[in-house]
């Protein structure tokens, strides 16, 4: 969001999550998980919620890295303490040490709007309303195109996009706008509302036409790798893959790609496959 508003040059620092544009990989990082963030999709959940249990936060803000560069701006996020440093992380830090009042942006988006409304706030925040109106107008455009197309074909798949593959949890706030947009159904999550979980044998007993796996924080490669934890050839439905770290999960200016991608997979009839292998894969157990 930030580089798209045309401010990459200014920015001094990121979190350890942080990697788009691939330039910004160079700069000092000042967040970490306190938790190994390594292992299959049954252990992170186990020691995400034993140390949500335990703690404060998941994760840690380098105070002493945050002083050194000195900020006029820090920008988080309070839609989920899980994903991502949160605006109680922040404010622990600032109120530990620091000399100045950066301005902290703490965005929370959990629909459309919101994603639109926050890259508002953050353009106002830094001074380039202008190019934040440009920036929606732009998003909102190419994804009126996407859907127009995809609701041209008159079909209604029924779809289920998964964001945790175990325990299973199917994808909320935006994803169910983006499914319904197309003229698709989304068979669970609410749009606005936060990711729920669900059953094998609700999930099946949905006999949904296509099952898109999203998994928060994860690749291709890594979701392939946890296909494992259910039998997908039970399911009637096609099989999908989709690179949640890069697209579905991030609130930003990809959001676009993001309706692509469903887009592609839902109605190849009229989509030209130009994100396959880069955004999504199709799977077969």
């Amino acid at each position: 969001m930030v580089h798209a508003l045309g401010l990459g040059d200014f920015q001094v620092g990121r979190s350890h999550e942080c990697d788009y544009p691939p330039q910004v990989v160079e700069l000092p990082v000042c967040t970490t998980p306190v938790f190994d963030i390594h292992g299959d999709a049954r252990e992170i959940d186990r020691r995400v919620k034993k140390t949500l249990a335990t703690a404060e936060s998941v994760y840690r803000v380098f105070d002493d890295v945050l002083e050194r560069l000195q900020p006029t701006h820090i920008v988080t996020q309070t839609q989920c303490k899980v994903c991502a440093v949160s605006l109680g992380d922040v404010e622990r830090a600032l109120s530990a040490r620091f000399s100045t009042r950066p301005e902290v942006v703490a965005l929370e988006p959990n629909s459309l709007q919101e994603i639109y409304h926050d890259i508002f706030r953050l353009a106002g925040a830094c001074g380039v309303d202008v190019r934040g109106k440009r920036l929606v107008d732009e998003i909102q455009r190419d994804m009126a195109q996407i859907a127009a197309v995809a609701r041209a074909t008159g079909r209604r798949p029924r779809v289920i996009n998964v964001e945790w593959q175990e325990p299973l949890m199917a994808a909320g706030n935006w994803i169910p706008e983006l499914t319904e947009m197309l003229g698709a159904e989304n068979l669970f999550g609410t749009a606005g509302a936060h990711s729920p979980w669900m059953t094998w044998e609700e999930m099946a007993a949905a006999d949904p036409d296509v099952v898109i796996c999203m998994p928060c924080g994860y690749n291709l490669k890594r979701t392939r790798e946890e296909m494992h934890w259910q039998d997908w050839s039970r399911l009637r439905a096609q099989i999908f893959l989709a690179d949640g770290n890069q697209y579905l999960n991030r609130p930003g200016p990809r959001v676009a790609a993001s309706l692509r991608i469903l887009a592609e997979i839902l109605f190849p009839e009229v989509f030209e496959p130009t994100m396959e292998g880069i955004g999504w894969e199709s799977f077969s157990s």
